[in-house]
């Protein structure tokens, strides 16, 4: 993982600034590829990051795509990847998004009956054969996920128990093809063993939906659900015992006439994105309130939503974050750091222990390479935007997408 605190550049750029580090996206990549390789294809998940330079490393490195919005779909087509890498899966996808969708080539993940009959209407007045996987919401989630997406009444997919008539729907349109079957049951866990069951449970409902493992599938994807350790006591994911374990599974599913061709997939983002990214923020200005020093960012939930415990955290818990321009030998102090917005829930993170922070100093939260700027309401009370700075071979390339708003003297440039 890089070092951040010795990115001395850092302190020059203008914030708020996303920095995504390549070098360390790919470096993680070839984890996967030398651990699970033998076995296991990789989809990268376009929401965690769907910043363009971040997809087209993830096609470049040879993996696959997955989109959850057409909008992505069109993003990943822009790498020049094989459509047939490129899977469309969501529960909201819209008439005329599988209408633009079908016939391309890629592959279609479904997630209802009605999603099944207006694809095969679609496909049979484009007088084509549109290849489809089906997403399935089993009934049992491992505890230990960071969120749970299954086990329980749910917008994704179809039900286990009705994942057989789905299977019969689509066989029966003669206009669709069953290549293959997807289940993401659950993101953000740390836990090896609870990842391991879950590829059992995983293993158990494709065998039973491919006829006991005799039909002849092209694909299952495996949501991985492998998670980054955000907070203090945390612990990263063994990721040995969990290659150890699915590995296992996967050649057990080979031993299956029906799978012995079959490409796995694990399907992850965060994993991947998640340590190649920091946000940076400026000090706007200092103050103490009550007897708590309180520095306000010029980054707070607007630019990302996460670290401030606003996406599914029942109680929030403080993100790494690292002091960039600290000076030498500065006492440490408790702060709490905020940030700009007008409302009083803009907790960015503390009270925490850091070196001396004054006003125009640069902190770095660690670990935001996913679920970053695009998860944010950066529009709320309208103040600038942050830029996207990649880092690749030692050199900095801006790639920022979004509409700014920036002003005359923003953050510290």
């Amino acid at each position: 993982m890089r070092d951040w605190i010795a990115l001395q550049d850092s302190a020059r750029m203008p914030t708020p600034v996303y920095l995504y580090d390549l070098d360390v996206m790919r470096a993680r990549l070839a984890i996967l590829n030398s651990m699970f390789g033998a076995q296991f294809d990789v989809s990268y998940a376009i929401k965690a990051n769907p910043n363009a330079a971040i997809v087209k490393t993830a096609a470049d490195s040879g993996q696959n795509l997955d989109a959850s919005s057409y909008a992505e779909v069109v993003r990943a087509r822009k790498t020049g990847i094989d459509p047939a890498k490129i899977s469309f899966s969501g529960p909201g996808k819209r008439l005329t998004e599988l209408e633009l969708f079908i016939g391309t080539g890629s592959e279609l993940v479904v997630e209802s009956f009605e999603e099944i009959a207006d694809a095969a209407r679609i496909a049979s007045t484009k007088g084509i054969t549109q290849n489809v996987l089906i997403r399935v919401n089993p009934d049992f989630v491992p505890r230990g996920f960071g969120a749970s997406m299954s086990g329980k009444p749910s917008q994704f997919g179809i039900d286990e128990q009705s994942a057989a008539d789905a299977v019969a729907a689509i066989d029966a349109a003669p206009n669709l093809s069953l290549v293959g079957l997807h289940i993401y049951t659950g993101s953000n866990s740390l836990s090896a063993d609870t990842i391991v069951e879950n590829f059992e449970n995983m293993a158990r409902l494709f065998t039973e939906l491919a006829d006991g493992g005799s039909r002849k599938l092209e694909k299952l994807i495996f949501g991985a659900g492998f998670g980054v350790p955000y907070h203090n006591g945390q612990t990263p994911l063994d990721l040995e015992k969990v290659a150890a374990g699915t590995l296992h599974i996967a050649k057990l599913l080979r031993s299956y006439a029906g799978f012995a061709d079959t490409t796995f997939i694990l399907e992850l983002g965060r994993w991947v994105v998640g340590p190649a990214g920091a946000l940076l923020t400026s000090v706007l200005s200092t103050k103490i309130s009550r007897g708590q020093n309180i520095r306000i960012c010029d980054a707070g939930f607007n630019n990302h939503l996460a670290a401030c415990g606003m996406m599914g955290s029942v109680f929030r818990k403080d993100w790494p974050v690292a002091h960039l321009t600290a000076e030498a030998n500065s006492i440490e102090e408790s702060v709490k750091l905020t940030g700009p917005l007008c409302t009083s829930i803009d907790a960015l993170a503390g009270p925490l222990n850091l070196p001396f922070v004054k006003r125009g100093d640069v902190l770095a939260v660690l670990l935001s390479g996913a679920y970053g700027l695009t998860a944010s309401p950066s529009r709320f009370i309208s103040h600038p935007e942050p830029f996207e700075i990649i880092i690749e071979d030692g050199e900095f390339r801006d790639v920022t997408e979004s509409h700014h708003n920036h002003i005359h003297g923003h953050g510290n440039a």
